[in-house]
């Protein structure tokens, strides 16, 4: 059994990801090659498609959201993704246990909420129109007065299948958004099963959770069993790997453990050069792995991911995690400040200078002057 080191299982994430070149490919598409994106807030995943998309523009995504195309909802890691349309119902029947597990963790706040009855209220409501969760909240308390108006909301959250509806705003939504029905929104049930995306129909196994294991692996395999749960929030998946182990390429890292692939994925060899990059608060680039020294070490790690779990932007730079970044705008002049876990080369610095002052130019488009600065952590 081949052994692959972490630096080729680097460069094989990175090419799954589009981190090796920018692609020339449709916002769709590329959501759905990278199995979802995490979209805490509104303008990341803007970020994440310009970093690893030829020539992509803000209008791009927009369109692909008002056209019912690309939605935002709750899915994996009980977090707010966007999906592809043709994936919401197959991931959203895949990852309905951990959101299940989400209400019940919040203990006695959501204990004894009678959600056979709470969910058709909501439904009912919804159904009248989009709501924002101030004014959803509002309405469910005068029916359950006994509740706790945050347990109601979050049950909602958790346990209906809703997608959050897109405005005109910069980044396509407001900072509190309006929620409806996701088969109001898409024309479909979710709670009915898998409906795969339109491009691998024909592959998808019927499982939804089988199939979220197969697009997880496309997109950032090789990986083990427990990677594919800390990406997912999903537990139990060695089972499932083992299931699909016939179809799989198996594979070990230097310590021994199996890592699980699709056969004909790209695995480039270690020398394929990475260019410097941006990725946005919360991508899941670094989040999709247990064991994530293939992109950063160790040491890095509580340097991205804060106590309050923040996940902080960060740029590459030959392929790693190399420190975090923030962009402002002051008096018309956008400053990008780059903060470097360890001194870096001067080759790095060109890189990540011109790297950033494109980046500025996109987040920032109306800005008279620009500015790269880079600190020391």
């Amino acid at each position: 059994m081949e052994t692959l080191t972490p630096r080729r299982l680097n460069r094989a994430t990175l090419a799954r990801q589009m981190l090796l070149a920018r692609e020339k490919t449709d916002a769709v598409t590329a959501v759905e090659r990278l199995g979802g994106m995490q979209a805490q807030e509104p303008r990341h995943p803007f970020t994440g498609l310009w970093t690893r998309l030829e020539d992509f523009r803000r209008e791009d995504l927009h369109r692909a959201l008002h056209g019912r195309t690309v939605v935002r909802a709750m899915m994996m890691r009980a977090t707010l993704h966007l999906v592809s349309a043709a994936d919401h119902a197959g991931f959203r029947a895949a990852v309905d246990p951990v959101l299940a597990a989400a209400l019940s963790g919040r203990g006695t706040l959501t204990a004894g909420l009678d959600l056979d009855r709470l969910l058709p209220a909501a439904r009912e409501i919804l159904a009248e129109g989009p709501r924002d969760f101030t004014a959803l909240r509002a309405l469910l308390q005068e029916r359950f007065p006994e509740a706790n108006d945050r347990a109601l909301g979050y049950a909602v959250r958790t346990r209906l299948p809703l997608v959050m509806v897109p405005t005109q705003d910069r980044w396509a939504f407001p900072t509190s958004a309006d929620f409806t029905l996701a088969e109001s929104w898409l024309g479909e049930d979710p709670r009915e099963g898998a409906v795969p995306a339109q491009s691998r129909r024909e592959e998808a196994p019927d499982d939804p959770v089988e199939g979220l294991v197969l697009r997880y692996l496309a997109a950032y395999g090789p990986a083990t069993a427990a990677d594919a749960q800390a990406w997912s929030g999903l537990r139990g998946l060695r089972a499932v790997l083992d299931r699909l182990r016939p179809r799989l390429a198996v594979f070990r890292d230097g310590k021994g453990r199996e890592l699980f692939d699709l056969p004909g994925a790209p695995r480039p060899d270690e020398d394929v050069p990475a260019p410097a990059r941006f990725l946005p608060d919360f991508d899941n680039l670094v989040l999709a792995h247990a064991d994530r020294t293939r992109l950063m070490a160790e040491e890095y790690r509580p340097r991205v991911t804060t106590k309050n779990l923040r996940v902080r932007a960060t740029f590459l730079w030959d392929g790693t995690v190399r420190g975090t970044w923030q962009a402002e705008t002051s008096r018309r002049t956008a400053t990008l400040r780059l903060t470097a876990f360890e001194p870096l080369p001067e080759e790095a610095l060109a890189e990540l200078t011109a790297e950033g002052e494109a980046l500025l130019r996109f987040l920032e488009p109306d800005a008279a002057a620009s500015e790269v600065r880079v600190e020391a952590a």
